[in-house]
């Protein structure tokens, strides 16, 4: 039996997202070895409802699912209809999903057409979210809205995501909390935090490194014309493991060890040091896994 891995501040079960390589493998196989390593959930696509009760068989939770597949765009579409069947696709999948026990779906604010205004993508968005609100309600289950910022993304800063939730005025509606993100943004994670960690249903682990010389070099408003971009990243940013960035992790977790923060926090891979071979991704769970433990 393994030692559930656990952060040091708030003793929070610590997660995995599955991903690349890791995702490719058999359920039954990765389940095995997600639980050996003392992890406590695993958060799954769209499209893997079936692989439910292998999971929870292995004595893993399920942290989150993902509310669409490809579909996610059409709930900001300009096409009315579109939005109207995109709607009505998420009212199925919730209670599908939630009649196997899965309590958080997790779902980013994609727009369809990025040119549009964001005033007008954020119309869309209040009118196809809202209609959840009444599913959400029955079946106790929440949105975990995370705040990637490409596509023109709803939700992925402070203004964002304080205009949209006061819109639905609802629990059931929640952050999935990203520092990555925001670190990337410029937006700093801890101030992020102390407003909103009442409203945190799912964290993932995942950090972003800023590199000081591309960002003096290159700055954070134009493409370099000699340098590319760093893998998992951009011009003088990416993506990395907890702890190999710029994320206060004891002060985040504090925070939400305050706020009486019940989830997971949930390794979401996406690092050049390890993605890439199912070995690799092992090593890069385990490395986040006990930096987390640490802090």
């Amino acid at each position: 039996m393994s030692t559930p891995a656990l952060t040091r501040t708030g003793g929070f079960p610590i997660a995995i997202r599955l991903t690349g390589d890791f995702a490719k493998a058999p359920t039954a196989e990765t389940a095995a070895w997600v639980k050996a390593q003392g992890f406590g959930a695993v958060d799954i696509y769209a499209d893997a409802l079936a692989t439910i009760p292998t999971w929870r068989n292995s004595g893993l939770e399920i942290g989150t699912m993902d509310l669409f597949g490809p579909e996610w765009q059409g709930m900001l579409s300009a096409d009315a209809g579109k939005r109207k069947a995109t709607a009505a696709l998420g009212v199925k999948n919730i209670r599908a999903a939630a009649a196997a026990g899965v309590k958080r779906f997790f779902i980013v604010m994609l727009a369809e057409d990025e040119k549009l205004p964001r005033k007008e993508t954020f119309k869309y968005m209040v009118e196809t979210y809202g209609e959840l609100r009444a599913v959400l309600k029955e079946t106790n289950t929440f949105l975990s809205i995370e705040g990637w910022p490409g596509c023109n993304a709803q939700c992925c800063n402070p203004e964002s995501y304080r205009a949209f939730l006061k819109e639905m005025n609802s629990a059931q509606y929640g952050i999935n909390y990203d520092p990555s993100h925001l670190i990337r943004m410029g937006i700093d994670p801890a101030r992020f935090i102390d407003e909103f960690a009442a409203q945190v249903v799912h964290v993932h682990g995942k950090d972003t490194y800023i590199d000081p010389e591309r960002l003096y070099n290159i700055g954070t408003e134009q493409a370099g014309v000699f340098a590319e971009g760093l893998p998992w990243g951009g011009y003088f940013w990416r993506y990395t493991i907890p702890g190999a960035g710029a994320a206060p992790w004891t002060k985040l977790l504090a925070t939400l060890q305050a706020a009486k923060f019940k989830g997971f926090v949930s390794i979401e891979l996406e690092d050049v040091n390890y993605n890439g071979t199912l070995e690799g991704e092992r090593k890069g769970f385990a490395a986040a896994r006990d930096f987390l433990k640490s802090v």
